[in-house]
């Protein structure tokens, strides 16, 4: 294996692959494809660190998805990765302090060890981890670098063994943002949450055949409630009522709520507030699920300008959201 297939990374001046979080669309990529790939995995920090255990990143050929540090390593980790992938031989390395590569320097100054693993194209643990997220379940790869195994179920973002070593790697279904309306406002949520690596729906009642002019995982044109009850929600999912006509996006903040959405919110003036809670109470919606209920999403102070009403609803939805972990 040569090295240089993994030039992009190691000389990136704009490394724009750190972006991804999520290795699982680039992994049911490139198994789709027949190729096999490497997958990295931070499993222990110490001192200070951009991120935690549990950060991932994927290499499949000269292309990667995600990273540690901002630093230098991840050239370094790509180069591990090529030979992962030409014998077959996890590598577990060590960088920062104490490690054996003096001059590859963290500028946080703590230490990060990285577990690197072959996922050949025919993996079975890698295709229920895909089937998995496809069926938005909570599962865990566990590895030692050689034998790998997905298992569904609950547990930390990542847990160590360390005789035998082993991790465990939590994986959720994907975050994902539904948005109903198609005013500026709503608009630029949905492609804010897009950009931003949310599974983005954008619903719009009757709206136009054409679909919006930027990415989203699925634009439908049916009521918010129909549209709702047809995806599923989960703890993962987030709804924002951005039609502003209370006939519309009622409904879809009743689905939401009663399926218990991660975070649930409607865009409209202050002074609707009481009416809508009315409306929702007459409806059959709970006092605990009301009191979930954003009424007035996003952060004060940004601006009223679509952007910016749409950046702190999108910060809210990321606090919500976001694993437990994420916070600490």
């Amino acid at each position: 294996m040569n090295d240089a297939l993994f030039h992009e990374i190691a000389d990136a001046d704009w490394p724009v692959f750190g972006w991804a979080d999520d290795v699982r669309p680039a992994l049911a990529a490139a198994i789709g494809a027949g190729r096999a790939v490497a997958l990295a995995t931070l499993y222990k920090v110490e001192g200070s660190a951009p991120r935690g255990p549990g950060a991932q990143m994927l290499f499949d050929g000269p292309h990667a998805s995600g990273y540690f540090s901002g630093d230098c390593i991840e050239g370094d980790v790509a180069g591990h990765a090529a030979h992962v992938l030409a014998d077959g031989q996890p590598r577990r390395l060590h960088y920062g302090m104490g490690s054996p590569w003096i001059d590859i320097r963290l500028r946080c100054g703590g230490a990060l060890h990285v577990l690197v693993e072959r996922v050949a194209p025919d993996s079975p643990a890698a295709a229920a981890l895909i089937a998995h997220a496809r069926e938005r379940r909570v599962c865990r790869w566990i590895s030692d670098g050689v034998t790998q195994r997905v298992e569904a179920g609950e547990g930390p973002l990542l847990a160590l063994g360390d005789t035998p070593f082993a991790i465990a790697r939590r994986y959720d279904p994907p975050r994902r943002l539904i948005v109903s309306g198609g005013d500026p406002g709503a608009l630029a949520l949905a492609r804010l949450g897009s950009d931003a690596q949310f599974e983005t729906i954008l619903v719009r009642p009757g709206g136009p055949d054409a679909p919006p002019p930027f990415p989203v995982a699925r634009y439908l044109r049916a009521e918010p409630a129909d549209a709702l009850a047809q995806l599923g929600i989960d703890r993962w999912t987030a709804y924002v009522g951005a039609t502003h006509e209370d006939h519309h996006d009622l409904g879809g903040v009743l689905q939401a709520l009663r399926r218990s959405a991660g975070y649930v919110a409607m865009i409209g003036a202050r002074s609707r507030a009481e009416g809508r809670l009315a409306a929702l109470r007459a409806a059959g919606a709970s006092e605990a699920e009301l009191a979930r209920l954003h009424l007035t999403p996003g952060i004060r102070g940004l601006g009223k300008a679509p952007w910016e009403v749409a950046t702190g609803i999108l910060v809210e939805v990321m606090q919500a959201l976001n694993p437990p972990e994420e916070h600490a």
